[in-house]
């Protein structure tokens, strides 16, 4: 028998950003969610946003999506900076990415082949068989050929999470931003997830933002990771680097992430209340 065959190559990261942000600062109401966040992404890169609950990863990419008013800073996608945009011109930057959201957003009342085809549909003015042909060509990319006629009940959470992946890819976008892709799922399919966004980036060149906290996913698909860290007056970036560079960092903050250690024991308070609760002196 001969050797097996090499993996396929990752494509060379380009030193052309598809996404810039610089000094960003976000807030609800008077929380101060990030403070003074930067971060680029190439094409070509697989992005990793790391942290934990609170640390402020999807309120940064909703700043990115245009969806959360920044409070300063800029953030440039495409090259455009997205909040100096108009309606019109903001719409044309969506044409040109894809969103995989976290529960996968499917339409419950649409087929998968009509749940992937909506943007063709809404954004495009191809005749229906070449959207038709298109759709099922998303779904074969994804692994779900002859899956067209089934209903988003009738699907695991794997498969769902497959078909938000054919539908972000419809319109063959730039950018593909993906919010928590394993979160739900079982460790094989999330694996399987995995593969799929490397097989996309490796496809298509495709620039590919991720927000996660799943290491395991991290280890697997990142090219860069950018860490979150929630602080007193908002989080603030405690790496950015590679997976092994991240496994070597010195900061107590990230090596108790990544060794998953638990958080610091209760404060004196906390004690006070629980010895109360169970009656101990």
């Amino acid at each position: 028998m001969g050797e097996p065959a090499e993996p396929p190559s990752r494509p060379s990261l380009s030193t052309d950003p598809v996404v810039e942000v610089r000094d960003l600062v976000a807030s609800y109401d008077e929380q101060c969610v990030l403070n003074g966040i930067d971060l680029t992404l190439q094409r070509g890169e697989i992005l990793i946003i790391l942290g934990g609950s609170g640390s402020g990863k999807s309120t940064l990419l909703k700043c990115i999506l245009g969806i959360h008013s920044p409070d300063s800073g800029t953030v440039r996608v495409l090259g455009r900076d997205i909040w100096a945009l108009s309606d019109f011109d903001r719409e044309e930057i969506y044409k040109n990415i894809g969103i995989v959201y976290q529960g996968g957003a499917l339409f419950g009342s649409l087929t998968v082949a009509d749940n992937v085809a909506l943007p063709l549909r809404e954004h495009t003015r191809l005749a229906p068989n070449i959207i038709s042909i298109t759709t099922r060509m998303k779904l074969g990319l994804v692994g779900l050929g002859g899956f067209e006629h089934r209903m988003p009940s009738q699907l695991s959470g794997g498969q769902a999470k497959r078909v938000a992946f054919a539908r972000s890819i419809a319109m063959d976008p730039k950018i593909l931003f993906c919010d928590e892709p394993s979160a739900g799922l079982d460790p094989r399919v999330s694996r399987g997830i995995d593969d799929l966004i490397l097989n996309l980036n490796q496809a298509f060149n495709m620039a590919i933002f991720v927000v996660t906290h799943e290491m395991e996913s991290v280890k697997v698909i990142a090219d860069r990771i950018l860490m979150l860290i929630p602080r007193a007056g908002g989080a603030k970036v405690a790496f950015r680097g590679t997976y092994d560079e991240m496994t070597r960092s010195g900061d107590p903050d990230v090596q108790e992430f990544v060794q998953r250690r638990p958080l610091q024991g209760p404060h004196a308070e906390a004690r006070e209340i629980l010895r109360e609760l169970v009656g101990e002196d």
